[in-house]
């Protein structure tokens, strides 16, 4: 069974070349590597043309797009997508084509490994990612497209990724969806990991949440059965964002005595959400520095509730 590989690209000279080898070599007999270069301007897609892979250049559309082009170009069974900061392990396609051997598994995927653990943000936001996935089940209602091993004529079928995600946010999210609504099974195996470069700059990450709150806006009008959360987000993360936004609303009160009394009960309540999951982690790991996760998730409430207004400027109620 032949396995084609996508990776889109865009602006990773650091790392494309790293992920290019780790993904040749994969310990399996018969892939094909595909390289999609959604418009870079670093020259990462002259790195990337020195390897032997198939590379397709496009003007920036946004990594759905790319992966589209990508698995619509190459000829495999099955469609593996990582991404350009993502190196997988020699033996993730062994373990994931496991999983699709099963009756009425239409895509399998993986977890994470950390490739930068010498930096503190990128612990911590590793720390919490590897928490959520150690807690999800074998059939899941969402799987990311940086770990994901789909059957071709699913994707067919379903017609690829939704490239209205214009941003990398929300795209697997659908693609997970529409695979379930076609009556076909996702399954998750913590074993099958890829090695990702985590953000190390806090500004960079708060960006990449105010995206994902923005592009949330979107994902949850179409696919409204789905706003409660999934098997890696929860009620509590949509909660969240709602209550920074309360806070940030609410500044003026703090000028009424009644009015300040309401807003640092809920600024308390917003503030005491954050610990449970550092705890948890600290518990598990015993590493205390994981207690500085919760200033990290407390802004980035904040940033996910800033883009939940940009997004139903964009894409309305």
């Amino acid at each position: 069974m032949k396995v084609s590989i996508i990776v889109p690209l865009y602006n990773a000279r650091k790392t494309v070349g790293r992920v290019i080898e780790a993904c040749l070599s994969i310990d399996y007999p018969d892939i094909e590597l595909v390289v999609v270069d959604d418009g870079s301007t670093d020259g990462s897609a002259e790195i990337a043309s020195r390897y032997p892979i198939k590379l397709i250049r496009q003007t920036n559309g946004g990594p759905a797009k790319a992966r589209n082009a990508g698995w619509k170009a190459s000829n495999g069974e099955i469609c593996f997508f990582t991404d350009s900061d993502c190196l997988p392990r020699s033996d993730v396609l062994t373990i994931l084509l496991k999983h699709l051997k099963r009756e009425n598994i239409g895509a399998a995927g993986g977890s994470y490994d950390i490739a930068n653990p010498q930096y503190l943000l990128a612990r911590l936001v590793h720390s919490e990612i590897a928490t959520r996935h150690r807690k999800m089940p074998t059939n899941v209602n969402f799987l990311g497209s940086f770990n994901l091993a789909v059957k071709r004529e699913l994707l067919e079928k379903v017609g690829g990724f939704n490239e209205e995600y214009g941003s990398a946010s929300g795209e697997d999210n659908d693609l997970s969806y529409r695979i379930l609504k076609r009556g076909k099974k996702l399954s998750f195996d913590m074993c099958a990991a890829v090695t990702h470069f985590h953000e190390i700059s806090l500004a960079k990450y708060l960006k990449q949440q105010y995206n994902h709150g923005k592009w949330r806006v979107k994902l949850y009008k179409d696919h409204k059965d789905k706003r409660k959360g999934d098997d890696y987000a929860g009620f509590l993360d949509l909660i969240q964002p709602l209550l920074a936004l309360f806070l940030i609303a609410g500044l003026p009160s703090l000028f009424f005595e009644t009015g300040r009394v309401i807003y640092l009960g809920i600024l308390a309540l917003y503030t005491a959400l954050q610990i449970p999951r550092p705890l948890e982690i600290i518990l598990k790991t015993g590493r205390p520095e994981n207690l500085l996760l919760a200033p990290v998730t407390f802004l980035r409430g904040i940033a996910r509730g800033l883009g939940l207004v940009a997004g139903i400027f964009r894409f309305g109620f």
